[in-house]
């Protein structure tokens, strides 16, 4: 068996390292209390909120598994896990501006996020451009959202919960060494 070719950073000065792209995924069911609704960055007055330790925000969390895959260091539970007391409650956001710090500190630049909703409700088009705002201010980078549904499939279909899927892309500061 030959052997297999070296990684060789190209020679080039101003050239950028190859992006790397992550996906994440969150699902979580409605809650069985009165807790508002916290969804891409905002607060849903009217609508049902969502079970979880922090505040079960299904596009920020899974923009942090995106981000935490982009760049190979594990994934929201790894980081922000149910075992930590001090994060029941926390606001999505929160945590996705820690994931933020966390792969920025590890030399990666954020080049965007895309997430995609998948839920019967709320209606996500008329607060798309206020959520996309504010993800975009806590990351630093672009985020772009949308929304779908499942036309009655599964549990988001029923109407049980709500779900998210997020690609990341990240670009490390140097090139890595294989």
């Amino acid at each position: 068996m030959a052997d297999s070719p070296q990684f060789s950073p190209p020679p080039a000065t101003g050239s950028l390292p190859l992006p790397r792209i992550g996906i994440g995924v969150d699902v979580h069911p409605f809650a069985d209390d009165d807790r508002s609704l916290s969804l891409a960055g905002l607060t849903w007055p009217g609508e049902p909120g969502l079970a979880g330790h922090s505040d079960a925000d299904v596009a920020a969390h899974a923009a942090c598994d995106a981000l935490f895959s982009a760049a190979g260091m594990g994934d929201l539970g790894t980081h922000f896990g149910t075992d930590r007391p001090e994060l029941a409650g926390a606001a999505g956001a929160t945590l996705l501006a820690k994931a933020a710090q966390v792969v920025t500190e590890a030399g990666y630049v954020i080049g965007n996020i895309a997430i995609q909703i998948v839920a019967n409700r709320p209606k996500f088009g008329p607060r798309r451009q206020e959520a996309q705002a504010v993800l975009s201010a806590v990351v630093g980078a672009p985020v772009s959202l949308s929304a779908t549904t499942t036309d009655g499939l599964g549990m988001t279909g029923r109407g049980e919960g709500i779900a998210a899927i997020a690609t990341a892309i990240v670009f490390p500061l140097s090139w890595p060494t294989l």
